[in-house]
């Protein structure tokens, strides 16, 4: 096979009158005047339980756009059964095969099926039509098309040294079972590729999508169903994380898991899985990205302008709710003096409303668990003697889940809001003495048991140089006068480490060799015809 390096998919711009635009919001009005039923697709059949579950715009709560049946132990064991039918060939089918169907889906997203997912998208999870476009079409499209190519690379690899008379060589086989994949609701990019990731490898997948954007994946589904992926190789069923979870997790043939979620939810995985380490057949391979507290750590050199846009995009595109997105940030106090107030005019600048008003930056959080969750901390802040709130700090769940972008400055490193993971629009500041720079470096490094993303913004080399030795394991992506968020396939492969998760990162090669179990093989071409060594004759 030959799969030519691939391109980032261009970026669609929706500027004012442009085709792409009249044709997304044509198809965001066709979408929300239709409810759809969203059933469970178990062997390439609909599976109807009749135990429903809801698909609402996170912006109009009341407004449904699906209901979605929801799968049992029955549905569960199915599934698992499905896919290991779907195994017994597709395990045998060649690379090329599997890397086609992923490449014809690539196709399929970035022609006919773009303005469906991203206004899906748009719809169930509340994204502008920017941020749909870069998730839900542009980095979709580059997982299906970068992850055949790396698994090209993979499969040539063949590093044995062969002396005369002996052929080596090594197989990548897939692993034996199942892969449970587990995806969260703020990107359907990872919605995508959990499951295709390894299904491209010769896996298959029992695909749990998150109950709060089954929308979107349900799409996904059908794409992949139409770019030909047979029956069974990847079964959908949406349904209660707590009571699928442990059904999948139990089956002797349990080969692995692909999770994107919180830390919590993946350490009980990870401990079910020890606990049960004896009856499988295989030991699991676990792969997962869960939870940051980003950081921005910013030096007295950095351009003022600079820091303003990154903190601001860094913290409040998609609400916050990324898992890279800015959640703390250290500034100097000669620099804070002179971009205070620039810094919350902007912030207030930000227009926040429905998705289908194209001129607001942000929109509503994903649904009323998230909203209460996030006021939280904001009312903590509010009634705390080492914190003010310098921007937002309301909230509204009226109609939608809405949160105002908030600002907080607190004089405690160690404040709630500075340790603690909220995963929306807040964003809390804490100013240093210039002169205390490798200091405040060493704090970051301890404050939070995450390690996702951060960055530093500084034009003093050395300042440089001085962030990225200590800050050296604080952050599996590090940007340098950039916000920390906006990873792209290709470029900056993605994940993180200690309480971040396994950091496989998605979007390169080591992700895919996780999905695999090498064997090596030794051909003699000329054997030996008597068991007898050199060394046992006499002198």
């Amino acid at each position: 096979m030959s799969i030519p390096i691939p391109i980032n998919e261009p970026i669609l711009e929706f500027a004012a009158g442009s085709p792409e635009k009249q044709s997304l919001k044509a198809k965001l009005a066709e979408l929300s005047a239709k409810e759809i039923e969203i059933p469970l697709i178990i062997g390439g059949k609909e599976v109807k339980t009749g135990n429903m579950g809801t698909c609402v715009m996170p912006h109009n709560h009341g407004h449904i756009l699906a209901k979605f049946h929801q799968a049992g132990e029955a549905e569960v064991q199915q599934a698992i059964e499905s896919s290991l039918e779907a195994w017994k060939s597709w395990s045998k089918t060649s690379l090329q095969a599997r890397a086609d169907i992923l490449l014809k889906a690539a196709d399929l997203l970035a022609g006919p099926w773009r303005d469906t997912l991203n206004a899906a998208t748009m719809l169930n999870m509340s994204k502008n039509a920017f941020q749909a476009e870069i998730d839900a079409a542009c980095e979709l499209i580059d997982f299906w098309r970068f992850n055949p190519y790396y698994a090209q690379e993979i499969h040539n690899q063949n590093p044995m040294y062969s002396p005369d008379g002996v052929k080596n060589s090594s197989e990548h086989r897939p692993l034996e079972g199942f892969v449970f994949a587990v995806t969260p609701f703020n990107f359907i990019s990872i919605g995508g590729n959990l499951p295709t990731a390894p299904a491209l490898m010769g896996n298959v997948a029992v695909w749990k999508p998150a109950s709060s954007a089954v929308y979107p994946a349900y799409f996904v589904m059908e794409i992949l169903r139409e770019a030909g992926l047979p029956d069974g190789v990847i079964n959908f069923i949406p349904g209660s994380g707590s009571r699928i979870g442990p059904l999948v997790i139990n089956h002797p043939e349990f080969a692995g898991v692909h999770f994107t979620g919180s830390t919590t939810v993946f350490n009980g995985m990870w401990k079910t899985i020890g606990e049960n380490v004896g009856k499988y057949k295989s030991y699991p391979r676990i792969v997962g990205e869960t939870g940051g507290k980003n950081s921005a750590i910013v030096h007295e050199s950095a351009d003022p302008d600079a820091v303003v846009a990154a903190m601001v995009r860094g913290a409040f595109e998609f609400q916050g709710q990324k898992c890279s997105a800015l959640s703390r940030a250290y500034v100097p106090e000669s620099l804070w003096k002179e971009i205070q107030d620039s810094f919350v005019a902007e912030v207030q600048s930000i227009k926040m409303g429905d998705i289908q008003n194209f001129s607001n930056f942000m929109n509503a959080v994903i649904d009323k668990p998230a909203f209460d969750t996030i006021m939280d901390f904001i009312d903590h802040a509010k009634h705390h003697e080492k914190a003010d709130i310098l921007a937002g700090g309301n909230g509204d769940d009226s109609k939608g889940f809405f949160i105002e972008p908030t600002v907080i400055l607190t004089t405690d490193p160690h404040f709630k809001t500075m340790e603690e993971e909220i995963f929306g629009p807040v964003l809390t500041i804490y100013i240093y003495e210039p002169n205390q720079w490798s200091e405040t470096l060493e704090m970051i490094d301890s404050t939070s048991p995450y390690a996702l993303t951060g960055c530093v913004l500084a034009k003093d080399d050395n300042a440089i140089q001085e962030a990225r030795e200590a800050l050296t394991h604080s952050a599996g992506n590090f940007y340098i006068n950039d916000k920390p968020t906006g990873a792209v396939v290709g470029q900056q492969p993605f994940g993180g480490g200690r309480a971040s998760g396994t950091n496989d990162k998605a979007g390169s090669m080591l992700n895919l060799q996780r999905w695999v179990s090498q064997r090596t093989i030794k051909e003699n071409l000329n054997p030996p015809k008597d068991y007898r060594y050199p060394f046992l004759e006499e002198e």
